[in-house]
């Protein structure tokens, strides 16, 4: 048989004798606390190891029973794959039993045992109304009855629990690595060392890890498996982890060790919502996710979901399991997106709700404005990357991102309105500049590649349009007839975006200040600029102005567009012309 790493976590009221258990079972006693010794009741987590009589090794955590230390148990309970609830056998189950229970029931612990524990102390009457009272209690689990004090009965209780490890499912190693811390101390010659269950991914030496939501950067320089040096750590096996150059003090109960860039540290939680007593829209809870506690207000989304708005940081992932509590458990939720928007809707959530690939992926990228690539679903931690390539399968690609069909269709329906408006509204210049068509974002260009437009140069047009004068077609006759009328002189041309269309078209070429002029008149003045300057050397404005036959204005004009068309250049007063503007015989 495979060996499956496995967390136990015991379950039950104060004095019910979960403690003295555990230590029959391991031979550890749990309570490490001077307090705990002093007062003869758990406060904090212990733990211990446990072998199974097929030679498994489970780690076991012991938590308090005390209601003031439910937030310690739920620490606790978190991390747990199967449930060892104790009820004695004397006072049966009490309130904080009834409370265990629930909590385990919230965070999807379905597998276990029930000690009913003082067996020794009790007669027979009363253990079978123990009995009773256990069977109804959890439906379908294994009842044992013990004594810690003269050991009846755990042979038993250890078979049982052999039986219950048999269909817990193993944990997923597909999933970045991710810690919760549940102490953090430091040892003489090693420094700083934290320890909790390994909920997924590997953690060996040399490992380089985040502690979030706090961001510190770690590396890992040895790892042990109860007291034992290991190699590598797997998914729900106890950790030890040392590390080097870290103040203890800036790790903390709460903060988790994850593989960088893999989960997001998030103030907003969108949970399938399961309610003990009812939870009122806009509520103040506690909420506990892994070891940690947080505050926070639950926002109800439709009546099955909600949204949780912490006031600190959670290291979350789809699937996760949540406590709520208010002095006591009133319910709790399974994480369906670890990093939302904040609004929300009952759709999308019910679309994650689902649980395929394909769903997810589209519902998370249908509650997103713009493209995301492979790497930003990956720090959604939504999806394993099997299961994150499958959902992929269902989006739209742009190359290395992704969107919806829907989102692309809007996209192109918008643009084909835009280009069809500019067309209608400038006819001139249907051309729109790109960079107003889209944000200068990553995934532009891949987008453009798939829209219903022409891309000429800077501009996008819409497919097959091209500039026409349409109704300034009079407008242009009459500039173009008073342009062949004045010859060299230019003339203002009041409508410029007509002027740069003709230009475009070669029938005007715009000088300055507004003015245009005739493009044959600009070529004849351009050839007896280069025969003059040819056989003199030079030409200065006052001849060229005689040369044309017109005032000193317009001949400036005209000459420095020549020198802005690469003709001619300053020398001094006069204009000489550049070596390429010569005819092929001089």
């Amino acid at each position: 048989m495979t060996s499956v790493p496995l967390v136990l976590g015991t379950a039950g009221h104060i004095d019910h004798g979960k403690t003295w258990l555990v230590r029959a079972l391991t031979g550890k006693d749990t309570d490490r606390l001077p307090e705990e010794k002093e007062r003869g009741i758990s406060i904090d987590l212990g733990y211990a190891p446990l072998v199974l009589p097929d030679g498994r090794r489970l780690s076991v955590i012991d938590v308090p029973g005390h209601e003031r230390f439910v937030r310690n148990m739920v620490a606790g309970a978190t991390g747990i794959d199967l449930f060892l609830l104790v009820v004695d056998a004397a006072e049966g189950a009490r309130p904080q039993t009834h409370e265990h229970l629930a909590i385990l029931r919230l965070l999807g612990v379905e597998h276990g045992v029930v000690a009913v524990t003082k067996a020794d102390a009790v007669d027979d009457e009363t253990l079978a109304l123990a009995v009773d009272e256990a069977q109804e209690l959890v439906p379908g689990a294994a009842v044992v009855t013990t004594s810690a004090r003269t050991g009846d009965g755990l042979p038993e209780l250890l078979e049982a629990l052999e039986r219950a490890a048999d269909g817990v499912e193993r944990r997923s190693p597909l999933a970045p690595t991710r810690l919760f811390i549940d102490r953090s101390f430091s040892l003489k010659g090693i420094g700083t060392v934290v320890t909790g269950t390994l909920w997924s991914g590997e953690i060996a030496e040399g490992s380089e890890l985040v502690a979030e939501p706090s961001g510190l950067r770690v590396r890992v320089r040895s790892v042990q498996v109860h007291d034992l040096e290991v190699e590598r750590a797997s998914p729900g096996q106890r950790v030890a982890v040392s590390l080097p150059g870290v103040d203890r003090n800036r790790l903390r109960r709460g903060e988790a060790l994850v593989e960088p860039s893999s989960y997001p540290t998030t103030y907003r939680l969108d949970v399938l919502l399961e309610e003990i007593e009812p939870i009122a829209d806009h509520a103040r809870v506690h909420v506990h996710h892994g070891t940690g506690e947080h505050y926070a207000r639950l926002v109800r989304i439709g009546e099955r979901y909600a949204q949780l708005r912490l006031t600190s940081r959670a290291v979350a992932a789809r699937g996760d399991r949540v406590v709520l509590r208010d002095r006591t458990t009133v319910g709790g939720g399974i994480v369906l997106d670890p990093s939302p928007p904040r609004s929300a809707s009952a759709e999308r959530l019910a679309l994650l709700e689902q649980g395929d690939p394909a769903s997810i992926v589209l519902a998370v990228l249908g509650g997103s404005s713009e493209p995301l690539s492979r790497a930003d679903l990956a720090r959604r931690a939504l999806l394993s990357p099997i299961e994150l390539d499958e959902g992929l399968a269902a989006a739209h690609r742009l190359g290395d991102w992704y969107t919806t069909p829907e989102w692309l269709g809007e996209l192109r329906d918008r643009v084909a309105a835009q280009l069809a408006e500019r067309a209608r509204r400038a006819p001139l210049d249907p051309g729109i500049p790109i960079a107003e068509l889209l944000p200068p974002r990553p995934w532009a260009g891949a987008a453009l590649e798939q829209l219903p437009l022409e891309r000429r140069g800077a501009k996008a047009y819409a497919p097959g349009a091209s500039a026409h004068l349409g109704d300034r077609a009079a407008a242009a006759a009459a500039l173009e007839e008073a342009l062949a009328a004045s010859g060299f002189t230019p003339l203002k041309a009041d409508d410029r975006e007509l002027a740069a269309f003709l230009e475009t078209e070669g029938r005007v070429v715009r000088l300055g200040d507004g003015f245009v002029i005739a493009a044959s008149a600009y070529d004849d003045a351009r050839a007896r600029l280069v025969t003059e300057c040819e056989a003199a050397g030079s030409i200065a404005l006052a001849r060229f102005r005689d040369l044309l036959g017109i005032g000193r204005r317009a001949a400036q004009l005209i000459l420095e567009r020549l020198d802005a068309d690469g003709v001619t250049r300053r020398a001094g007063e006069e204009r000489v012309l550049r070596k390429r503007a010569r005819s092929p015989s001089a």
